[in-house]
């Protein structure tokens, strides 16, 4: 920070800076909450219906083998009833699991390029084995799926189709244990700010107990669904029914424990400042009043697949599809609600100590408030703020500070917040919030600092009423275009080098 200190315009705020990105913005939704709706469901198919599911299914699988006659190469019935299971999971998948996946990198790409442009710099060789193993989780689940049926000729292709699904559920799991280090890693770098290296950021303070939870978490969601399909492909009343009842049952019982187990060692390894954002994390601010009764939802969604894995392990006759479909949802809710914690309780930052939610570099900051914002910014419509344009300059401010996470009319609207802060209703005063945006972040830890000058939080306020006043709403670069800053366009860039 010297050559901030000095007067000097360092030329690391071009290099790292968030606005060297055109910007998308999608103002109804809100851009953070797009990749949340899309990762969330990702995760889900991804540990239920993969992760976990590969696993049971290949397990039931066996147990048609182990139980069939000496004349059999398996038991044909269950053998069928297990594969409908096994297809249904398949087409998930490989449709909408394949889809979200595709539409992480995409949103994610559009929403926050800075923040995935980093992580792929620190986890490249990290992210390279992953999708090595993840193309080959691909082929093995086409092979899996595809010879079921013809490995029904003999008992050695039945055992080698076995243990392709036994190849299938590592290779699952593996994926998931690469990704899960970069999650951790946005969380908790741990040394990785005083020491980059891959090995530092792979092996962060959180990755441990998260993979811990997420493990057996995708167990239990797997056996919680592998029970509905259950009561929906076998037939009632029949042997094979309550058998394959009581399978699951056991499965759930088993990973259930852990699950808790895990979930609680995960709690405990988030930072504290993090569990101080948990109540905002799990909904929104309107949602802080509710937030003890997670506490009960969570233990809810564990105890629930429990109370159902017992009845159906002693009184198996008893479930039916209607009476499993509750437990199911809840376990689905479960592995969703910690998600969207994840998603959200890192902030002020999307990479812990490093970058803000914002997009912007904790070590450039000091640069931003000395010299200013819109002086550092690539795409701007305005450079030095004066009384003409000062709406205009505060519409930029908002662009590139706070349009990550806020909206000016849609979810987590810039206006509603002020407005419960003012008085819902009531002309928002300017000056008010010019003298409040500087010292947000005391107040709301959860928000990064004002990166910008007094001069620019004055701009930025008056902006804000003018979005109460008119109803502006702020439209994205895929809709407006891009103008490139004066300051930074490759004539004024090449004259300050020289």
């Amino acid at each position: 920070m010297f050559l901030a200190i000095s007067g000097v315009l360092p030329e690391i705020c071009r290099k790292k800076q968030f606005m060297d990105f055109p910007m998308f913005h999608l103002d109804w939704l809100n851009n953070r909450m797009l990749i949340a709706i899309i990762a969330i469901i990702h995760v889900m198919i991804n540990h239920g219906l993969a992760v976990g599911f590969m696993p049971l299914i290949t397990w039931l699988e066996q147990k048609g083998v182990k139980n069939s006659g000496r004349d059999q190469i398996t038991n044909l019935d269950w053998d069928n009833r297990i594969y409908n299971m096994m297809k249904v999971a398949f087409i998930i998948t490989t449709t909408l699991g394949a889809m979200t996946g595709v539409g992480i990198w995409f949103s994610v790409a559009l929403v926050s390029p800075t923040s995935i442009g980093s992580l792929i710099r620190v986890f490249y060789w990290a992210w390279f084995i992953e999708w090595l193993v993840f193309v080959t989780e691909v082929i093995l689940i086409m092979i899996y799926f595809l010879t079921w049926k013809s490995s029904n000729t003999s008992l050695r292709a039945k055992l080698l189709h076995i243990r392709f699904g036994w190849f299938l559920s590592l290779f699952s799991w593996i994926t998931m244990a690469i990704i899960v280090s970069i999650l951790s890693f946005m969380m908790d770098p741990g040394n990785w700010n005083t020491h980059k290296s891959l090995l530092n950021g792979f092996t962060n303070p959180i990755y441990l107990p998260q993979l811990l939870f997420r493990t057996p978490t995708a167990m239990l969601v797997a056996g919680s669904f592998g029970m509905l399909l259950v009561t929906l492909f076998f037939k009632k009343e029949t042997e094979l029914r309550l058998k394959a009842v009581k399978y699951v049952s056991k499965w759930i019982i088993f990973w259930a424990p852990i699950s808790l187990l895990g979930a609680v060692i995960y709690y405990n390894s988030i930072p504290e400042a993090m569990i101080a954002n948990m109540s905002t994390a799990v909904g929104t601010m309107d949602f802080n009043k509710y937030y003890d009764l997670m506490k009960y939802f969570i233990l809810f969604g564990i105890s629930s697949s429990l109370i159902m894995a017992i009845i159906g392990l002693y009184k198996s006759k008893w479930l039916k599809s209607y009476i499993v479909f509750f437990p199911v949802l809840m376990a689905f809710a479960y592995l969703g609600f910690f998600e969207r914690v994840r998603e959200f309780v890192r902030k002020p930052y999307v990479i812990g100590g490093y970058m803000y939610s914002n997009l912007l570099l904790e070590e450039d900051y000091p640069v931003y408030q000395q010299f200013g914002l819109l002086k550092n910014a690539t795409y701007t419509t305005v450079t030095e703020i004066t009384p003409e344009n000062k709406i205009e300059a505060g519409r930029n401010v908002f662009a590139i500070a706070c349009s990550r996470c806020h909206t000016t009319q849609g979810v987590n609207s810039v206006v509603d917040v002020f407005e419960r802060m003012y008085g819902i209703g009531k002309p928002l005063d300017i000056n008010s919030m010019a003298s409040y945006i500087p010292n947000m972040h005391n107040g709301r830890t959860y928000m990064p600092p004002f990166p910008g000058t007094q001069e620019e939080s004055e701009a930025l306020a008056a902006y804000i009423r003018n979005i109460q006043d008119t109803g502006d709403v702020l439209e994205g670069a895929q809709s407006e275009g891009v103008k490139v800053s004066e300051l930074q366009n490759t004539k004024a860039v090449l004259e300050n080098k020289k």
